[in-house]
């Protein structure tokens, strides 16, 4: 996912100035090897291995981010605008049905990195309790208005609310952590879209 501009734009915390350009690109690179790391070890990943891979020294991430839970912060709003900026770059692109089952596969990606945060999250909730209420009302919403493009179109089924379709896709969060969870995960947006495609054009919101 692409980083978003409100991140990456961010001031240092110490001269409260725009970070340079050399200093922009290490902090982006730190953000983006550090969703992939918690992605796929999750408590894991190090901040020292975040930093060589990254290419740059573990001063240089403790420069940008103080403490661990910092970091995971930005990772996770990064994560969340990323998906939500999504929905409507893959509605301009394709069609509403297609558009609606490219951002449940994004969706699957911003489980994962979610999962491997889990621990410093529930830190983070004890400080910051509108960081996830925020970041939930608009991943929502920008499911909500795929959904309903595509009902509106006729491409999935009338009968479906945004709402049953997020409470499906919370499921995937709570299976087990496998090596291959990633691509059951996958699997299973394919069954839910297969199901929200039968009888397109046909059922209604009265049909439920």
């Amino acid at each position: 996912m692409a980083v978003e501009p409100s991140i990456i734009a961010e001031q240092t915390a110490t001269a409260g100035k725009p970070l340079r350009a050399d200093a922009r690109r290490n902090r982006d690179r730190l953000v983006e090897v550090a969703a992939e790391l918690f992605a796929e070890r999750g408590i894991d990943a190090s901040l020292e291995e975040i930093a060589r891979r990254a290419g740059v020294g573990i001063g240089t991430l403790y420069r940008h981010f103080p403490t661990r839970e910092h970091l995971v912060e930005v990772v996770y709003r990064r994560e969340a605008e990323g998906l939500c900026a999504a929905a409507g770059e893959l509605a301009q692109k394709h069609s509403s049905d297609v558009a609606l089952e490219e951002w449940m596969r994004r969706f699957v990606d911003y489980i994962a990195t979610k999962r491997g945060l889990a621990t410093s999250l529930r830190i983070l909730l004890t400080t910051n309790s509108t960081l996830f209420s925020d970041t939930s009302g608009r991943v929502s919403q920008a499911l909500r208005q795929l959904v309903e493009a595509a009902v509106a179109d006729g491409t999935i089924r009338g009968d479906v609310d945004a709402s049953d379709v997020l409470h499906a896709l919370g499921g995937i969060y709570s299976a087990p952590d496998t090596p291959e969870w990633r691509d059951r995960s996958r699997r299973l947006v394919k069954l839910l879209m297969d199901g929200l495609r039968f009888g397109a054009g046909t059922s209604t919101k009265a049909d439920r």
